[in-house]
C-alpha cells in the first residue's frame, strides 16, 4: 500500500482516551487488513490502496501522455527565448532541439495558480493542488492517474511511475490524495513489460486474482465495530481507504485478462541499473529508453517521471567537471563557476531530451509516428530554483498531433494556468474533459494538427 504525505498538526494534541495501535489490523479467514494511519494512531496519515482504473474503450487511434519534472528545474536565462511566435530565435538550451523545433512548444508565463512554497511544490506538478508547504496540505489526483482511471484498462498496465534519485517521491496521486510510489530500477519494470513467467507462476498469479470473497467483506463485521469509535474525521478517511481497497479489488479483477495473454516480446537488451545516484545522466537516459519500449509496445498510455535534481549528489559526467552537488549548484547566488556547472548539466538534460524526440520519431505506428502519438510535458515546479520562485516554470510541450514550432508567451506577472494545457491534453486522448484543477479552459494558442 502506498504512504501519502505526512499531515503536519498545527497544535498539540492531548489524548483523552487510549490510542489505537498502530499495528491493529482487520483479520478475517486467512486475510490480515493493516489500518490506514488516522488521528487515533498519532500521528495521522492514511495508507490507503493505490486507486483503480476505470475501463474505457479508447479507440484504434492511441494517444499517450509523458510527463517529466526535473525539480531543479533549467537556468531561465539559458531556456526561455527572447521573441515569441513561430518564427521565434532558439534560445542556447533550445538550440539542442534545433532538428525538432517543430515538433514542440515552447511556453512563458505559465504556471498554476496558487502552487507556492518553493520545493514541495513538486508533488503538484501534475495535479495543481494549492499550497502544497501547507499545514492543511492533501494532493488531489494527477494527470496520469486521471487518464488511468478512464483508458487504464485498455493496457496491461493502466499507468507507469517512475523516478530517478527520488526517495520514494513521484509525480503521480490517486484520487484520494496518495502518493503512488515510484520505481526507480529501469531493470525490474523491464522484467514487468517483458519478461513473461512460467506457467505455474501465471497460474498462481490467475489463482489470487480469482479468489470469491472480497477482504472487505470478509471483516465487514470488525471494520463497522471500528467506525463506531473513531471520530468524523477519522471515519472520513477510514470510508476513502476502504473505497480504495474496494477499487484495487475491482483493478485486480480486471487484470485477470492480461495475467493470460503473452507479454510483448522485445528485440532490446534488458537494461543495466546505473549503481550510482551520481550517474544521474545515465538513469534518465535508461528511464527514457525504457519509456520507449513501454510506448512502442503499447503497454501503458500514461507515464510518469520524476527527476529528483534535489537528491542527486555530485553528478559524474564524462569529459565534464562538476564539482558540487546538484541542490548546492542550484543556490548558484550568480557565482560564474556554479552557473557554468549548472549550464553543462541543463544542456545535457536537453541533449537526453533531444535523444528521445528522435528514438520516438524513428519508430511507425500506422501512418504517424510514436512521437506524433505520444504528448511529453517536460518542465519544473520551479521556475528559478535560485530564488525557489514557483512562477513562469520552464515548460516544452512536444508530440501528441499538436500544431507545435511556436513560443507561447503570456502574462508574466499574472501567470497563465497550465491546467489548461491538461485539459487539452486531455482533450487529445478522446476524453470529453472540460475542467481539470483551477483550468479555465483549453490552452490557448495551441491547436491540433
Amino acid at each position: 500500500m502506498n504512504s501519502p504525505r505526512p499531515a503536519r498538526p498545527s497544535a498539540p494534541h492531548i489524548a483523552s482516551r487510549r490510542a489505537l495501535s498502530r499495528r491493529r489490523f482487520l483479520r478475517g479467514t486467512g486475510i490480515a487488513l493493516a489500518l490506514p494511519w488516522l488521528d487515533s494512531m498519532l500521528p495521522a496519515f492514511a495508507r490507503p490502496a493505490d486507486q483503480a482504473a476505470s475501463p474505457l474503450a479508447a479507440g484504434r487511434d492511441p494517444r499517450r501522455m509523458f510527463g517529466v519534472c526535473n525539480n531543479l528545474g533549467l537556468l531561465p536565462g539559458g531556456f526561455f527565448p527572447r521573441d515569441q511566435g513561430p518564427d521565434y530565435t532558439l534560445s542556447p538550451y533550445l538550440e539542442r532541439l534545433r532538428e525538432h523545433r517543430h515538433d514542440f512548444t515552447v511556453f512563458t508565463g505559465v504556471s498554476h495558480p496558487n502552487v507556492d512554497g518553493g520545493h514541495p511544490t513538486d508533488v503538484s506538478f501534475l495535479t495543481a493542488a494549492p499550497h502544497p508547504a501547507g499545514s492543511s496540505f492533501r494532493n488531489t489526483i494527477s494527470l496520469d492517474q486521471f487518464i488511468a482511471e478512464r483508458i487504464g484498462s485498455a493496457t496491461r498496465f493502466p499507468s507507469l511511475t517512475l523516478a530517478v534519485n527520488s526517495g520514494r517521491s513521484s509525480l503521480s496521486w490517486t484520487g484520494a490524495g496518495v502518493g503512488v510510489p515510484p520505481e526507480e530500477k529501469a531493470s525490474e519494470v523491464f522484467r514487468q513489460l517483458f519478461v513473461q513467467g512460467t506457467a505455474e507462476e501465471v497460474a498462481a498469479q490467475i489463482r489470487s486474482l480469482d479468489t470469491g470473497r472480497s477482504i472487505l467483506d470478509t471483516v465487514a463485521d470488525q471494520a463497522k465495530e471500528l467506525q463506531q469509535d473513531l471520530g468524523p474525521r477519522d471515519r472520513s478517511r477510514l470510508d476513502q481507504y476502504f473505497t480504495s481497497v474496494r477499487d484495487l479489488e475491482h483493478r485486480l479483477r480486471e487484470s485477470r485478462g492480461w495475467e493470460s495473454k503473452p507479454k510483448p516480446v522485445v528485440r532490446a537488451t534488458p537494461p543495466q541499473d546505473p549503481a550510482s545516484p551520481a550517474q544521474y545522466m545515465a538513469k534518465v537516459k535508461v528511464m527514457y529508453d525504457l519509456v520507449r519500449l513501454a510506448f512502442e509496445t503499447d503497454s501503458t498510455r500514461a507515464v510518469t517521471l520524476m527527476l529528483n535534481s534535489v537528491g542527486t549528489p555530485v553528478v559524474e559526467l564524462a569529459g565534464e567537471t562538476i564539482t558540487d552537488g546538484y541542490h548546492n549548484l542550484s543556490h548558484h547566488g550568480q557565482a560564474p563557476d556554479k552557473l557554468a556547472q549548472l549550464k553543462t548539466l541543463d544542456e545535457w538534460h536537453m541533449k537526453l531530451l533531444a535523444g528521445l524526440f528522435q528514438d520516438l520519431k524513428s519508430v511507425q505506428e500506422g501512418e504517424a509516428s510514436l512521437l506524433d502519438r505520444t504528448m511529453i510535458l517536460y518542465g519544473s515546479n520551479l521556475g528559478d530554483a535560485n530564488a525557489h520562485s514557483t512562477t513562469n516554470l520552464p515548460l516544452l510541450f512536444a508530440g501528441g498531433g499538436f500544431k507545435h514550432g511556436r513560443h507561447l508567451v503570456f502574462d508574466q506577472p499574472e501567470n497563465y494556468p497550465l491546467p489548461n494545457l491538461f485539459v487539452s491534453m486531455l482533450q487529445r486522448m478522446g476524453l470529453e474533459e472540460t475542467k481539470f484543477a483551477s483550468s479555465t479552459g483549453t490552452m490557448r494558442g495551441l491547436e491540433f494538427a
